[in-house]
């Protein structure tokens, strides 16, 4: 019942005039390589993704790694969105990382000529993005597998587009409390995000994190696009059960439901369809089945294609 009512009160969010909104927004979520490839196995899919955008009313179609341009172009003309997930691998030669470089260069020409499409980094996505708009190696290693923190906001926070719909006590609760978990070895230092210009005339941090020597950069939003990234998982406060030190409170879980709301709500500003409903519907992902990999995985369910 809890749950429920949450639901009710995301509902009554501020979304775009209804004459303008699209109700079945559909959210493509990038593939990556498997760290050890078997036959059928050669690419995944985390189903906590999965569930997180269906938690806030979107629809999921897995975006393959190893297609063409044509087949990217088509796809990015068929959805509303797109999620660059965290994973292990490469941002600077994989599979992930050249569709990534393609759904990133659509996005700035359709977004520069009035056409709105998202575009969001989890962890290795984020990672990805500020690889994409830097244009350079420029991560450092940190002491952050493993840890739930609380953020650091900025000044620039209150006023973004991604938090501005936040209760102002979850703000407090994020400010306050380990409600974000952190999975990964390379940051952002603040630091380098301030010396480079492609960085930093294109992001606004909204939050920064430590790891005790460190200071990197944890939320971003770019100025003048719908782009997002998140150095921390959203979804696995709701969604992943299999590590200790994944927050599971009330306002942990309402962490994950406010920012798979505004994701989606961003995604509902795009007005991109399939062709016909037969391509759309073989290309959901509820033609894929997700296999329980909770204990040998850092993840519940996962789908291997």
């Amino acid at each position: 019942m809890m749950l429920f009512l949450f639901f009710i009160c995301l509902s009554c969010l501020p979304f775009s005039s209804s004459a303008n909104r699209n109700d079945k927004p559909i959210i493509g979520v990038l593939a990556q390589e498997p760290s050890s490839p078997k036959p059928n196995q050669t690419s995944l899919i985390a189903a906590s993704y999965v569930k997180f955008l269906e938690s806030a009313g979107a629809r999921v179609v897995p975006v393959m790694i190893n297609q063409t341009p044509e087949q990217y172009k088509t796809l990015f003309d068929s959805i509303n969105g797109i999620l660059f997930p965290g994973g292990s691998a490469s941002i600077y030669s994989s599979g992930y990382q050249r569709a990534a470089k393609i759904f990133y260069e659509l996005a700035l020409e359709a977004n520069s000529r009035g056409d709105y499409f998202p575009v969001w980094g989890t962890c290795l996505g984020f990672e990805q993005l500020a690889y994409l708009t830097s244009g350079k190696s420029i991560l450092s290693r940190t002491n952050t597998s493993g840890v739930s923190l609380p953020l650091h906001f900025t000044e620039e926070a209150k006023d973004s587009r991604l938090f501005k719909g936040f209760p102002a006590e979850l703000m407090e609760d994020l400010a306050s409390q380990p409600l974000t978990e952190n999975s990964h070895k390379w940051s952002l230092a603040v630091s380098t995000y301030n010396a480079n210009e492609n960085l930093r005339s294109f992001y606004k941090v909204l939050s920064t994190n430590t790891d005790g020597n460190i200071e990197f950069v944890s939320t971003m939003e770019a100025y003048d696009y719908p782009i997002y990234g998140t150095q921390w998982h959203p979804e696995k406060n709701a969604f992943e059960w299999t590590r200790p030190y994944i927050p599971h409170s009330p306002s942990a879980v309402k962490t994950t439901f406010y920012m798979a709301d505004f994701i989606v709500s961003e995604a509902r500003k795009n007005s991109h369809k399939f062709e016909s409903d037969a391509d759309e519907n073989k290309a959901l992902i509820y033609n894929y089945s997700p296999v329980y990999t909770g204990p040998n995985s850092v993840f519940e369910q996962i789908y291997y294609f």
